[in-house]
This record gives C-alpha cells, sequence and structure tokens, in this order.
C-alpha cells in the first residue's frame, strides 16, 4: 500500500489537533479549510497526517452527510494549555461587558485558573503587565441589570423547548422563546401564544416574574443566525434593499467595515465605494450612517433617504 503524502508543518498539526479535541462532532474537510486558510488538497493533507499518526482519531458518525473525523479519547488533552496572553484578554474582555457576559466570563476565568495542572506558566505579574500595556477604548453605553435567574430560565426554555411566562411592560405573557440576541440591549427573540406564528423582539431587562411552564412548543426549524441576517442591529421590521455610496476619502474605513452579513462592497473607477445589503431596522442603520457624516450618501431606498432627511433636521433643531 503506497503511503500518502503528509503534512509536515509541526505547528499546524499541534493547532489542527486542539482544534479537532474541541470538536465534539468532530472536524470536516471544509473546517479544516476555514480555519487555516487552505486548499482542499491541503487539507487533505493534514488530516492524513493525523490519521497517520495517531490511531485514537475516527471517522465520527453525525446526522449530516460530511464526513467528519475526532479523537475518541482524550489522551492528547495536555496538549492544551492556557497562556498569560490569553488570561489577560479574557480579563480585557470582561472588563468591557454587560453585567451578564461578565459574570459568565468571570465564572470561565475562575474555572481555568483552577485547573492548576493545565496552567502551569501562569504569572498574574505577567497577567497585571499585559492588563496595563493593552486596553480597549472607553465605550458609551447603556448598562441594564439582567436577572441572571431570568437568564437561565429563558435558556433551559429554548434548550427543552418550553414555553416560559412572565410579566412584561405590566402584562402577563406565554412564550416560546427561540433565541438571545446581544447588542446594546439583550433581546429575546420568542412568539407570543396570543400573536400566533410571528416571531418577536422582548428586551431582557424588561423580563419580570419569569417561570418556566411545563408545556412544550413547536420551534418548526428556527435558525437564529438566519432570522439576525434580516436586521440591521436587533430590530425587525420592514425590509430595505439598502445603496449606499461612500466618498474616495472613506474608502479605506469602508473596504474593511462589515456593514452587514447580506452586504456587497464595490469600488468605483473615481475611488468611491458603493456597498448593498438587504435589511430591516432603519433607527439602527440611520445611527450608523450619521457617523459616516458627509462622506456617506443613500442612494435607495428612497423611503429611507427621505426619513434620514428629516432624522437630521430633527438633529438640527435641537442643537
Amino acid at each position: 500500500m503506497e503511503d500518502r503524502p503528509r503534512y509536515s508543518r509541526v505547528s499546524d498539526i499541534i493547532d489542527l489537533i486542539i482544534f479537532m479535541l474541541s470538536k465534539l462532532n468532530g472536524v470536516s474537510l471544509n473546517d479544516i479549510q476555514e480555519r487555516f486558510n487552505v486548499s482542499r488538497r491541503t487539507a487533505e493533507r493534514m488530516r492524513d497526517s493525523i490519521l497517520a499518526i495517531f490511531h485514537q482519531v475516527d471517522e465520527i458518525k453525525t446526522t449530516d452527510r460530511c464526513k467528519r473525523w475526532g479523537f475518541t479519547n482524550f489522551s492528547l488533552n495536555e496538549l492544551v494549555w492556557f497562556s498569560n496572553e490569553n488570561i489577560a484578554y479574557l480579563e480585557n474582555l470582561k472588563n468591557i461587558s454587560d453585567d451578564l457576559s461578565k459574570k459568565e466570563l468571570e465564572d470561565i476565568l475562575t474555572k481555568i485558573k483552577a485547573l492548576r495542572y493545565k496552567t502551569p506558566h501562569l504569572d498574574e505579574n505577567q497577567i497585571e503587565l499585559i492588563l496595563q500595556s493593552e486596553g480597549y477604548a472607553i465605550r458609551q453605553t447603556q448598562n441594564y441589570k439582567v436577572d441572571l435567574n431570568t437568564v437561565s430560565i429563558i435558556r433551559q426554555g429554548i434548550k427543552e423547548n418550553l414555553k416560559i411566562k412572565a410579566e412584561y411592560n405590566g402584562k402577563e405573557k406565554i412564550l416560546s422563546p427561540l433565541g438571545l440576541i446581544y447588542g446594546e440591549k439583550i433581546h429575546l427573540i420568542a412568539r407570543e401564544e396570543d400573536k400566533g406564528q410571528g416571531e418577536y423582539n422582548y428586551i431582557l431587562h424588561k423580563l419580570k416574574k419569569t417561570e418556566l411552564t411545563e408545556e412544550k412548543f413547536d420551534p418548526k426549524g428556527f435558525n437564529l443566525k438566519e432570522f439576525s441576517k434580516k436586521s440591521f442591529g436587533v430590530y425587525f421590521g420592514e425590509i430595505y434593499d439598502v445603496k449606499l455610496k461612500f466618498k474616495q476619502e472613506a474608502a479605506e474605513d469602508v473596504l474593511n467595515y462589515n456593514f452587514h452579513p447580506t452586504q456587497k462592497i464595490k469600488q468605483q473607477a473615481d475611488g468611491s465605494v458603493v456597498v448593498t445589503f438587504k435589511a430591516s431596522g432603519e433607527k439602527h442603520i440611520m445611527w450608523n450612517l450619521f457617523k459616516w457624516g458627509s462622506s456617506v450618501e443613500i442612494l435607495a431606498p428612497a423611503d429611507l433617504k427621505n426619513k434620514y432627511k428629516e432624522y437630521l433636521e430633527e438633529v438640527m433643531k435641537a442643537v
């Protein structure tokens, strides 16, 4: 039997082992391509190198048609460890997070630090030095208090397809929780028993007296990722076919800016840039455009352009 050519870059092989250990359902060739930004042939060579060296790797049976490979025991877990930089990054991230994320990151950091045998090189002085030399710009954000027990109940409802009962703006509601979206505020996406099968937004910190019921619901194939693509921000409504034109002076920033998952960006011969995307959430679109000043022009739709003019006139009246 002829030996298959092996991939020889050791650092990539170690990274691939750790990547495979992190995936409960194993990794596919597509996963390897995306993770390491390599061709399919190189992804095959990397996989073959792992298969040739480690007998603990097997094909993982999953419900999809894509072949996946993973470790069937965890003898290689000792390859995974945490650096001072890893811990400092999480500490920095914790410091700029909302109350809910801060609490969860604190729990994660505590567990990592408790694994002494996994963190033999951790040095509190080095971590503090990194924290003093790196940081984030001050962000102007609202700080809403979210009840962690409410979040726990909602997560259980989502996981087990159980309806929840809660008070919202003074009214009792029966909701089928579908997902949580984190933005300036945290939003629950849910169906409401009295409103049919549509999906609605509920601001999380406004939910009071939240309880889990014993009544099951059918999510009907709801996909939070696909649902989120419909909006600009977290507000959902009429979907616009947005077309924007940016002046040449803003081109570099625009070409490296993420407006929306559906965006298409094309630089023109004169150096200007045209951006198109499909989304709802007109207020969030206008708020985002405001920071681009006179560098941006709304080409379409006319309705959004008119509303933006009205918004700017209101702002000028208040000055």
